[in-house]
């Protein structure tokens, strides 16, 4: 069985973003990079199906520019067995990554593809549901547990109201959530050997997709900065304030 992972190349989690001076974006020169935390999962869960001896090939692949090969590269070092980079430098929705990826798909013809639910920069959660209309494939969104037999995958996914669960008929599409794993570390050893594993790097024009942005970013503003709180010498005080002040009982 072979299993196709997405993964995005994202300003890392731990570096506090700042906005351009012109509003047109945020400031990503000379900011760390990393993989996509929940595509992390998701190739951590690959990796785990593999090593059940459930699925005999994983496969890495990301839609961007040129640095995404370094992404791809810790791909390979978490386990994945080869990766495919559609280079460009145009600015990707998550329709276009959604074409990209159903073009890849048509290709490689995996039978599960498993990838983040969302991506930490833009948070739109829209590619793995997109992917999925695309193909006709059914999807589980969301998965805290995935169960693979045969051509059936069982998926545990968090809702409001708690937990559902989904049984699936391959080929299938899954997104991860927090709760499905904790991604391991990467070794010196197998980056090294991640090296020397094979990167395929195609053009969305080798696809035939158009990525061309159907959006426009007007402006992006920073968040108003909270006023600072006060403190209260009572909880008569405080309920007084939230009575008067605050008008919330």
């Amino acid at each position: 069985m072979k299993v196709l992972v997405p993964v995005k190349r994202v300003v890392d989690y731990n570096v506090k973003v700042r906005v351009k001076s012109d509003g047109s974006g945020v400031d990503i020169a000379n900011v760390k990079m990393s993989m996509n935390p929940f595509d992390e999962i998701a190739l951590e869960e690959a990796m785990r199906l593999k090593e059940a001896g459930k699925v005999t090939e994983v496969i890495a692949v990301s839609c961007g520019v040129t640095q995404a090969q370094e992404t791809l590269r810790t791909g390979m070092a978490i386990g994945a067995d080869r990766a495919i980079l559609v280079e460009t430098t145009a600015d990707l929705e998550p329709l276009a990554v959604a074409k990209l990826l159903k073009a890849v798909a048509d290709k490689e013809q995996p039978q599960l593809i498993i990838l983040g639910k969302q991506a930490i920069d833009d948070d739109s959660n829209q590619t793995g549901q997109m992917l999925a209309a695309l193909l006709g494939w059914p999807q589980a969104t969301f998965a805290s547990k995935v169960v693979l037999d045969g051509d059936k995958v069982t998926v545990t996914r968090e809702v409001d109201g708690g937990l559902e669960t989904l049984a699936l008929s391959l080929p299938a599409i899954i997104t991860t959530d927090l709760r499905l794993n904790e991604p391991r570390y990467v070794t010196l050893p197998n980056i090294m050997k991640a090296k020397k594993k094979p990167l395929e790097v195609i053009k969305p024009e080798d696809l035939g997709v158009d990525v061309a942005p159907r959006l426009k970013t007007l402006k992006v503003v920073e968040p108003a900065r909270r006023s600072a709180g006060i403190k209260v010498p009572d909880a008569a005080t405080l309920v007084a304030k939230l009575r008067t002040e605050a008008k919330v009982i």
